[in-house]
């Protein structure tokens, strides 16, 4: 079946009332992002749908592919598009829909359809049952199963009459750009790639914060954390990723800092930092991979102790994921496995043999001031080189 045309659904845009078609045009907006790569297309808006209509020849795996990557669409439909919505006409399209999409008529079905003008001489349950008349007229092999049928086969009058059998599941969520905009602490983990996924699913644009420590993280260490920065801007668009030279001040630290206290305190210097470049990307948050009790910088008072520096609130969209559950989302999102590749980050050089499980926020503080003579201008170098790569 050749289809030229995609209708696309959504879910909760639905429910927004008189700012409805604020989303509805960001959601148009990322659907034009995501498959100007793909060929071209021309997106418009259609009474609570979505259409996408090729312009062009195009390869259908590929539209479907770059359409899955764009949060707010519930379903892809591809669909068969006509103008003429006249009973007679309307079967004959239904009835050649059918016969083309499914050679074998051996299955049950069951006939859905809306109307957008209320005006047309058959309400959705009169039409719906005369065209399921036509088609067992035709097709007498196929059987009416209205409870649990194996085709649904769909019949929607707006501005055009559409026809199609087909739903393919979208990502679902808002879309990006609808929610504000958040700093993400990326690492080469699993976790932290799946955050600003997930993050991002609720409508927010992401930028990310890197923290690289040469010469004790490698080249490649950067290099996996700026492909997986490209594998979650096909979610998320385009990031800004700062490279954050990290290093002096994790030797500072671990030069003058209880050697327990290491990761708390590096954390505390990261959501500092991650919270500069926060401010500079006008981001009203900042996110996490973290996940409760995964490791001892993520119990309960960890994570107290490291938002007890922000001013901003601190997203954890994973806080009660078990990790299978993120490497399955990693996995789906095809960023499983250049996390797993063995280029070690910072937070893994650094790590204390037996780290607190329980920190003390004013222990930590009163840690951190034998930093107090050169912190200052450690940070003020970290931030004055940061390398910041533009990725999409």
């Amino acid at each position: 079946m050749d289809y030229n045309a995609f209708l696309i659904k959504y879910a909760e845009i639905g429910l927004k009332g008189k700012n409805r078609y604020r989303f509805e045009d960001a959601l148009v907006r990322q659907i034009k992002f995501a498959v100007k790569r793909v060929g071209d297309f021309k997106i418009s808006k259609e009474q609570g749908r979505i259409l996408v209509e090729a312009k062009d020849e195009y390869d259908y795996e590929e539209t479907i592919g770059a359409l899955k990557t764009v949060f707010g669409i519930s379903a892809i439909c591809p669909v068969v598009i006509d103008d003429n919505s006249e009973f007679e006409h309307l079967a004959e399209l239904v009835c050649a829909y059918v016969d083309k999409a499914y050679p074998d008529k051996n299955f049950s079905f069951k006939v859905v359809t809306k109307r957008a003008d209320k005006k047309y001489p058959m309400n959705s349950m009169e039409l719906a049952a005369n065209l399921g008349e036509q088609l067992l007229n035709h097709f007498p092999e196929m059987k009416v199963d209205v409870h649990n049928p194996d085709v649904l086969v769909h019949c929607e009058l707006r501005t055009n009459v559409y026809v199609y059998s087909v739903e393919i599941p979208g990502p679902g969520g808002m879309p990006v750009g609808t929610n504000g905009k958040a700093e993400l602490l990326l690492s080469g983990g699993i976790d932290s790639p799946v955050a600003g996924y997930m993050i991002s699913k609720r409508g927010v644009y992401i930028d990310a914060v890197y923290f690289h420590a040469p010469p004790y993280t490698s080249e490649r260490a950067k290099e996996k954390v700026v492909d997986l920065a490209k594998k979650i801007s096909v979610y998320t668009g385009p990031i800004n990723l700062h490279v954050v030279n990290f290093t002096d001040i994790q030797l500072a630290i671990y030069e003058k800092c209880p050697h327990d206290e290491l990761t708390i305190i590096m954390r505390r210097y990261m959501m500092r930092i991650a919270e500069h470049f926060a401010n500079e990307d006008g981001a009203q948050a900042l996110v996490t991979g973290e996940s409760i009790g995964q490791v001892a910088s993520q119990t309960m008072y960890s994570l107290v102790a490291t938002n007890e520096v922000c001013t901003k609130p601190v997203f954890r969209p994973l806080i009660g994921f078990d990790k299978q559950e993120i490497i399955d989302i990693s996995e789906k999102i095809d960023t499983y496995e250049t996390s797993i590749l063995p280029y070690e980050d910072c937070c893994t050089i650094f790590v204390a043999k037996h780290p607190v499980t329980k920190p003390n926020v004013n222990v930590i503080k009163c840690s951190e001031r034998k930093l107090d003579d050169v912190i200052d201008d450690l940070m003020k170098t970290a931030i004055e080189t940061t390398e910041t790569i533009h990725v999409s």
